[in-house]
């Protein structure tokens, strides 16, 4: 007499072989958009990017997270190391430290999941490890911002750099560069830079306390979104708006605000939303086994009263 239980042991199997399969592929669908923090409208708005990217990313999802700071690089490291053990498809990441983020690159290399950076670089011995990088020319940004301080301050006297997170990639470009072309053209003294860790609040205490020990100080410059924002405010509370030149990086409310009453001379902004809809695609035709550019410019606009309804400042304000 047959078993009654007897066919269904090829539809347990099949249910085995199923789960196995959905074991070894674990998220295989889900696109990572690992960033420095979720805790900043730049941050915000690569992530509104990448979220666009996706209406043409059929049969994927995404996920968007980052530490609570961008200097809690260890919760970033762990970020990645947890996509990498979900076996994610791809992982799009801003690092937060040009060495840290190698050594879990490289499982994401061995483990075969694409890796497209955005915002900033890594050491030279993780550029193996990813496929294409998206950014800002920093150093180009940076000579920008110097130049736009120089056309309004002169070659002599004081100024002061404002940074956030020393060592970071776009740091280490963005504001070498702004000293390097400050040196070779003008005769202008630095005080700083002062590292922010891009905390707003500090920014603002840092700023405050310059502003009290150099009364003298003609121009100043804030060199991420956090640190450029705390820079305005204390400017502002110091009743020095108009007063000396300050010149600001990226493009939010804030900011856009400073520009319009003349807090800021100008900011250097940079395509974020560009960077998280490029860095979707680009893993996207990775997956798709296209050809990518192992390096893209996202371009830079610099934006002042002048120019700040215009269509061009539009597009990359947010």
């Amino acid at each position: 007499m047959h078993s009654p239980l007897r066919p269904l042991r090829p539809l347990r199997h099949l249910l085995a072989a199923a789960l196995a399969a959905l074991c070894a592929t674990g998220h295989a669908g889900e696109i990572a958009v690992i960033v420095k923090t979720t805790n900043s409208t730049y941050w915000q708005n690569v992530n509104k990017g990448a979220e666009a990217a996706m209406k043409d990313v059929p049969g994927h999802t995404m996920t968007f997270a980052g530490p609570a700071s961008e200097s809690a690089i260890a919760e970033q490291v762990n970020l990645v190391e947890n996509a990498v053990n979900r076996r994610v498809a791809g992982i799009v990441l801003a690092p937060s430290d040009p060495d840290a983020l190698v050594p879990v690159m490289k499982k994401a290399w061995e483990a075969r999941i694409p890796v497209v950076l955005i915002d900033s670089q890594v050491a030279e011995a993780g550029r193996k490890y990813y496929q294409s990088f998206l950014t800002t020319d920093n150093r180009a940004a940076g000579e920008l911002c110097a130049k736009q301080l120089i056309a309004k301050v002169g070659t002599t006297g004081k100024v002061a750099i404002m940074s956030y997170v020393a060592g970071a990639g776009s740091e280490v470009d963005r504001v070498g560069a702004f000293k390097n072309y400050l040196k070779a053209n003008s005769k202008l003294q630095v005080v700083g830079p002062f590292y922010s860790q891009s905390q707003m609040a500090t920014a603002m205490n840092q700023t405050t306390d310059l502003l009290a020990a150099h009364r003298d100080l003609k121009g100043i410059f804030g060199a991420n979104e956090p640190t450029a924002v705390g820079m305005g405010r204390a400017i502002v509370q110091a009743g020095r708006a108009g007063k000396l030149v300050a010149v600001g990086f990226d493009g939010n409310q804030d900011l856009q605000k400073f520009v319009q009453d003349g807090t800021l001379t100008g900011i250097a902004v940079q395509g974020s939303f560009q960077m998280g809809e490029l860095g979707v695609k680009t893993v996207n035709d990775l997956l798709q086994k296209k050809p990518v550019p192992k390096f893209r410019d996202t371009g830079v606009v610099w934006v002042d009263k002048a120019n700040l309804e215009t269509p061009e400042a539009r597009a990359v304000l947010y």
